[in-house]
């Protein structure tokens, strides 16, 4: 278990750095970029190593009904996701959610917690909950109001559909090759 809080706390801090010191962060200039992005994977490693080595509390199982609004809320994740990632002009979600990337990021770990009900899931996608939610709000206080972006043309927002749908695919893919059955 100690892995998997240690990778909840170095991703909390690296993403976290920005916001609660800007100043040290802008003084580090573009090797604090590459600094960030390795801090990042290792705290990605960690919470693998930890969260498939940690033992705790099983406070319920893998029901198929959770499972089914798992995939679901999948769905629902990747395509806030793919809102986030058009430049300028953004597709409907987009115009309609400021933080389309961290709802879709908040959406994937309460999701994975309705179908993990054991200790280190709270611990690792419980953890992640909290920091997307404390970084919606650092930033809604650090950048004001929100200006909606223009909406792209329909051609953007079916190309989202169709990467949201191959996303949810591979996705699901490398969990059965890793073992991890996400049918219910």
């Amino acid at each position: 278990m100690t892995l998997l809080i240690a990778g909840v706390a170095l991703w909390w801090a690296a993403h976290l750095f920005k916001r609660l010191v800007p100043g040290a962060r802008v003084a580090m200039g573009d090797a604090g970029k590459g600094l960030m992005a390795i801090l990042i994977v290792v705290s990605v490693v960690l919470m693998v190593l930890g969260y498939r080595s940690a033992d705790g509390t099983v406070y319920w199982g893998r029901d198929p009904m959770w499972v089914g609004i798992n995939n679901l809320l999948m769905v629902v994740a990747f395509y806030f996701y793919a809102a986030s990632g058009a430049k300028g002009a953004k597709i409907w979600l987009g115009t309609k959610v400021r933080h389309p990337q961290l709802t879709g990021f908040s959406i994937w770990a309460a999701a994975h917690l309705l179908v993990n009900g054991d200790m280190p899931s709270f611990v690792l996608f419980g953890g992640l909950l909290v920091w997307a939610l404390v970084e919606v709000v650092l930033i809604n206080a650090q950048e004001g109001p929100w200006e909606r972006p223009p909406r792209a043309p329909a051609k953007k927002e079916v190309v989202a559909v169709v990467v949201t749908a191959v996303v949810v695919i591979v996705v699901m893919a490398i969990h059965y090759a890793l073992g991890v059955t996400p049918w219910g």
